[in-house]
């Protein structure tokens, strides 16, 4: 079965930094795009970013083009994001999924929090 296990949120300054990792295993990380997507309080689900199969591309919403870098590491099953110049727009419950445009499945989110 198919588990993602978020890590890395928490507590960052405006214009801080941030480095979000997700865990993944139950299926063939290295054969699966990957995306992270977030959810602020009384929003839906927004799609942030995402890298295909073996990170020879990526993809950014708009709202983070230029502050984020996705990355992964297949040996270690693992894919990042490198949160940097936070606001408090990028404060959400930020999630790590499955796929890229389309996101199959997702774990259990971790939270950042972005205040002075």
């Amino acid at each position: 079965q198919v588990q993602l296990v978020e890590s890395g949120g928490g507590l960052a300054q405006p214009g801080g930094s941030l480095r979000l990792s997700c865990a993944a295993s139950g299926f063939t990380f290295s054969r699966n795009g990957m995306s992270w997507a977030r959810q602020a309080p009384g929003k839906g689900l927004e799609w942030v970013s995402g890298i295909d199969k073996d990170g020879s591309d990526t993809y950014y919403a708009d709202s983070v083009k230029g502050r984020f870098t996705i990355s992964r590491d297949n040996a270690k099953n693992t894919v990042y994001l490198q949160m940097n110049s936070l606001g408090p727009e990028d404060m959400a419950l930020y999630y790590c999924a499955v796929g890229l445009r389309t996101l199959v499945s997702w774990g259990q989110g971790t939270q950042v929090t972005v205040s002075s």
